[in-house]
């Protein structure tokens, strides 16, 4: 069922949901509404009702599941981009094989993280995608004879210790100071040397800097700029 939602404040990303499972639905409308400068304006619920809700809703970005009925799904990308072709299209997948990362892609979407993407990494994408940059997962392999360029690791001229790089994995997924010093059973001071000692040595200007340069170098001609184009976390 298609459901519109309320009007948007001014300067504020309008993105429509496009998932079949009414649960995942719920789930990304609240991760939406939770990203600062965000707001769902619609859920179609159907691929096929997208491109009647996007004329109606007039969304800057769209957030699309791409599961067992991608054929489908992709179809509705394609319409979707040959009507507004300005708009962002960012598809949340189960799948890591980079043929369908190419086919999605080829469909117009801009942005391809795996179902266990952080709000953190999901909100860069968008807006990366606004920009006109692409972004694929960095949880994503992809191996020599891949068609999509092939991942590496970005080697600082001073190496970073083991627990900087585990904090840096940390950062990627869009954590917190608190959160990650849970997670590595670490005080959040600590964590926030961690932090610093990895701006260095990446000469980063910021978190959301070093995750941008991180995610740079895995995905080569993946390019995503959203660091420019929002805040970092404020537990910097």
């Amino acid at each position: 069922m298609s459901t519109p939602m309320a009007s948007t404040p001014r300067g504020v990303t309008r993105v429509l949901i496009l998932a079949d499972a009414p649960v995942l639905r719920r789930g990304l409308i609240g991760m939406i509404n939770e990203t600062a400068g965000m707001q769902a304006v619609g859920t179609p619920g159907e691929p096929r009702r997208a491109l009647t809700l996007a004329e109606s809703a007039r969304p800057d970005a769209v957030v699309v599941e791409l599961g067992t009925g991608r054929a489908a799904t992709l179809n509705a990308c394609r319409d979707l981009r040959r009507r507004f072709p300005q708009l962002a299209i960012v598809a949340l997948a189960t799948s890591e094989d980079p043929a369908v990362v190419n086919e999605a892609l080829a469909a117009g979407v801009r942005g391809y993280l795996l179902m266990n993407t952080s709000p953190t990494l999901l909100g860069w994408a968008v807006l990366a995608a606004r920009a006109g940059r692409t972004v694929v997962d960095p949880q994503i392999r992809r191996g020599e004879g891949a068609e999509v360029p092939v991942s590496r690791e970005l080697t600082p001229e001073v190496p970073l210790t083991r627990r900087e790089s585990d904090v840096l994995d940390e950062l990627i997924q869009g954590q917190s100071n608190r959160a990650i010093g849970k997670n590595l059973f670490i005080s959040e001071d600590t964590v926030k040397s961690h932090v610093k000692a990895i701006l260095r040595k990446l000469g980063a200007r910021d978190r959301a800097h070093a995750v941008s340069l991180v995610l740079s170098a895995r995905n080569p001609g993946c390019h995503c700029g959203a660091h420019r184009l929002a805040e970092a976390p404020a537990d910097v």
